[in-house]
């Protein structure tokens, strides 16, 4: 007879054996087209599309949205059209192709008449959004398949490009493959306070859903590369872009926000000389002021960071005083971004994109309840008053 000990061993590994003996369902990754990234357009019929309409191989649609898929890894074919992005010979890193409709659904169902691996948006790394199309139709609705696709993982980057999608996701370098390069600048946030912090395809369908206005990072191109530049404002109701901020708004923006952490500022001193403040640590309190039915702000900043360049090396004797005039300087034009920022929210937009509605919610829900459909409109008028302490700690490495 079989002892029972050695009964349960036999059986504990058949079950570790059907654990490790694969996937039935699995599908081959060279059988699959993973696209990275995803480009949203105004529609313009590519010349592919105006031979194979000529040749009856049309269908009934409205020439709306031109959407670019970027698949990697690519490999291009003579045998077909040659996109933008994908060299006429040899292997690539990656490959862009693009079709027009008035449904993204749609179109993407549509390349399965083209291809003969289907498209797979599981590793969907950034969406990149045109602003002329952001200013026809709002995010809500150039979003609405992707937010209900489960295809479509929520982690994904938004983008906003200052001209065609398509032309931020395309590269001269054939060995980059641009969406993988746009998410990875968003890791230098750390480095510069001009780089927003990355809003993803979940934040975003909060933000819509919350009603209220919001933000997203600019990208520009030339000639194949790309930059990050300032930011583009969307109404809370519409969802539509309404307007942009510059790199300089930025950095006004980053000294109101706890939570961003890079960041110079450069002045010149007396004799012309540039003088260069790299921030360390920052402390920012939002006071929220309610008395009766007027809303007010008061904001405190503190900053604590190093004397990173000085083209003038002032005697031993200065540094005090020096030292004192510098941090001086550094505070007044960091209130100067403040006050730059605050005007184009409050007088030329009328949004809330500073997030000043947080600390009223979480500190006076009451008065929050009573204002907040109304908000963008109502702050618009609230006083608003700051303060910046900028404290220099280190002066480098120097080995004067």
């Amino acid at each position: 007879m079989i002892p029972f000990r050695m009964l349960l061993r036999a059986a504990s590994a058949f079950c570790i054996l059907l654990l490790i003996s694969g996937c039935w369902s699995s599908r081959e990754i060279e059988d699959l087209s993973l696209y990275v990234g995803l480009g949203i357009d105004v529609g313009q019929v590519t010349e592919f599309e105006k031979n194979i309409a000529a040749q009856g191989g049309n269908y009934a649609k409205q020439e709306n949205v031109t959407a670019t898929v970027q698949i990697a890894p690519g490999f291009s074919d003579s045998k077909k059209s040659q996109q933008p992005g994908s060299p006429s010979s040899g292997k690539t890193s990656y490959s862009n192709e693009q079709l027009t409709g008035d449904s993204l659904l749609q179109i993407f169902r549509q390349f399965a008449l083209r291809r003969d691996r289907p498209l797979i948006g599981h590793h969907l790394k950034v969406i990149v959004i045109s602003k002329d199309i952001a200013k026809k139709y709002g995010l809500d609705q150039l979003l609405d398949f992707v937010l209900r696709d489960n295809d479509i993982r929520p982690n994904c980057l938004v983008l906003i490009s200052h001209h065609r999608a398509v032309d931020v996701l395309t590269s001269q370098d054939p060995s980059r493959i641009p969406a993988f390069y746009l998410t990875g600048i968003t890791k230098n946030s750390y480095l510069s306070n001009k780089i927003l912090a990355p809003v993803l395809l979940s934040k975003l369908d909060a933000q819509m859903q919350s009603g209220s206005s919001f933000l997203l990072q600019n990208v520009l191109n030339f000639n194949g590369e790309d930059k990050f530049s300032g930011g583009s404002i969307f109404d809370g109701k519409t969802t539509k872009f309404i307007g942009e901020l510059s790199q300089t708004d930025l950095e006004g923006l980053s000294w109101l926000n706890p939570e961003e952490k890079g960041g110079i500022l450069k002045t010149y001193n007396k004799q012309g000389f540039t003088v260069v403040y790299e921030l360390k640590k920052k402390k920012v309190k939002i006071n929220p002021i309610v008395v009766g039915d007027d809303i007010s702000f008061d904001v405190k900043i503190e900053t604590k960071g190093w004397l990173m360049e000085d083209w003038r090396a002032p005697e031993e004797e200065e540094k005090g005083a020096y030292l004192r005039e510098l941090e001086k300087e550094f505070s007044d034009m960091a209130e100067q971004q403040i006050r730059q920022l605050l005007y184009k929210l409050q007088h030329t937009y009328k949004v809330d994109v500073a997030d000043f509605r947080d600390s009223l919610r979480i500190k006076h829900p009451k008065t929050w309840k009573k204002v907040k459909d109304d908000w963008d409109k109502i702050f618009s008028t609230v006083p608003i008053t700051y303060e910046v302490k900028t404290t220099i700690t280190n002066l480098g490495s120097s080995t004067e």
